[in-house]
C-alpha cells in the first residue's frame, strides 16, 4: 500500500500565497499536478517516458476541496494515488495534509494518454502490458466526483487573448492558468469575507496564443457559481463550478 501513494512536501512560498496570506487555488493546483507527475514517473509512466513513444497525459477533470489553505511560511504535503484505471481514462485522488498531520482538503482528477501525432486517447492496458493496474489504490477520498456543470449565460462577463505568460510546454493554454483567470471574474472584496470551498474543472478543448477566451459566469445562488470558456465564439474550452462559503470569524 505505501508503494501505492506518494508524498510529497512543500512550503507555502510568500510569493504562492494571495492578499489574505493563503496559498491560492492556482498554485495548489500546480502542486497537485506536479505529484500526479512525480507518481506516474516513480512508477515507469512519467511523461518523458511517455513523450518518447509519442504519447501524452491530459487532465480531463479535476475538483479540489479544501478545509482550509496553508498559511504562508507553513509546511504541508499532497499524498497522490491511483484509484482507477479504465481502458481509456484513470482516476487519481490527492490528500493535501496540514502541517500538523491533519488532512486539510482532497482532490480527485481523471486523465487519459493520448497519442501526439493523432490527439487520440490510448488504450491504458496496452501500455506497458496493463501494469498500470498494479497501482490501483483503495485509500479513501471522501469528496464528490467532478459533476457534470452545465452553463446558460449567453453574454461574456469578461474576454480576454491568450498570451506569452498562459501558454505552457505543451504549446497551449495551461489548465492551471484557466483556473487563476476564472478566479479573477470575482472582485477582490468577495475574497475577504469568503472562500473557496470546492472548484472544479471540466477540460474539453486546447487552446492557443491569440486564441479569444471569452468567460460565461451562472451565479446558481447560495455561493454557487458557474462558468464557461469559450475559444474565438465559438468552441468551448472548459467548464468551471465554484463553491463560496462565507469566511468563519
Amino acid at each position: 500500500m505505501d508503494n501505492k501513494i506518494g508524498t510529497y512536501n512543500f512550503v507555502a512560498e510568500p510569493f504562492h500565497v494571495d492578499f489574505t496570506g493563503r496559498l491560492t487555488l492556482g498554485v495548489l493546483g500546480n502542486h497537485l499536478l506536479n505529484c500526479a507527475g512525480f507518481h506516474a514517473t516513480e512508477r515507469g509512466f512519467g511523461m518523458a517516458t511517455l513523450n518518447e513513444e509519442n504519447y501524452t497525459w491530459v487532465l480531463s477533470r479535476l475538483a479540489i476541496e479544501m478545509d482550509e489553505m496553508p498559511y504562508q511560511y507553513e509546511t504541508f504535503s499532497v499524498q497522490t494515488w491511483v484509484e482507477n484505471v479504465y481502458r481509456l481514462f484513470t482516476d487519481r485522488n490527492f490528500a493535501i495534509v496540514g502541517r500538523d498531520g491533519r488532512k486539510i482538503g482532497y482532490a480527485r482528477s481523471v486523465w487519459a494518454m493520448i497519442s501526439m501525432q493523432t490527439r487520440k486517447p490510448i488504450d491504458l492496458m496496452a501500455m506497458h502490458n496493463g501494469s498500470i493496474v498494479d497501482y490501483v489504490c483503495d485509500e479513501p477520498c471522501p469528496i464528490e466526483k467532478p459533476s457534470r456543470i452545465k452553463i446558460t449565460a449567453t453574454e461574456p462577463v469578461s474576454t480576454l487573448k491568450a498570451k506569452y505568460s498562459d501558454i505552457d510546454v505543451n504549446g497551449h493554454v495551461n489548465s492551471i492558468r484557466y483556473i487563476e483567470h476564472i478566479l479573477d471574474l470575482f472582485p477582490l472584496e468577495k475574497y475577504r469575507t469568503e472562500r473557496i470551498r470546492r472548484f472544479e474543472m471540466a477540460y474539453v478543448a486546447e487552446s492557443y496564443y491569440g486564441d479569444e477566451l471569452s468567460f460565461y459566469l451562472d451565479d446558481d445562488g447560495n455561493g454557487v457559481y458557474g462558468v464557461e470558456v469559450k475559444k474565438n465564439g465559438s468552441e468551448t474550452v472548459c467548464r468551471a463550478k465554484i463553491e463560496f462559503e462565507f469566511l468563519s470569524l
